[in-house]
């Protein structure tokens, strides 16, 4: 494969993975508790979307690998560490929530 394909096929995975809004709220749960499982029903109250959106949401991240579904009654799912994508994600998650808490707030005008 070319070099041009494999950046093209990675802009692809994180435009699938990452996509907007309701899939990115999902992503952000898991990918910010990474030794956590959860079940729909978790995902849903955690993040206010309906379990029917969470399921739709969790399909698409399992179909690419960055989320693990582990066959317990209920399944739960869980961020996959063992994804390359997947860690530089948490990566760059981690870093923006050590600014965010290490960067005093502005002062008001």
């Amino acid at each position: 494969m070319r070099e041009k394909e494999t950046r093209r096929d990675v802009w692809e995975e994180l435009e699938l993975g990452l996509g907007g809004g309701k899939k990115f709220k999902v992503l952000i749960h898991l990918a910010l508790n990474p030794e956590k499982a959860f079940t729909k029903y978790a995902l849903a109250k955690a993040t206010g979307l309906r379990i029917p959106s969470i399921e739709r949401r969790l399909k698409t991240l399992i179909e690419i690998g960055w989320v693990k579904e582990n066959q317990y009654k209920p399944k739960t799912y869980q961020i996959n560490l063992e994804n390359e994508m997947v860690r530089m994600i948490i990566e760059f998650l981690q870093k923006i929530r050590d600014k965010q808490y290490s960067t005093p707030p502005p002062s008001p005008t």
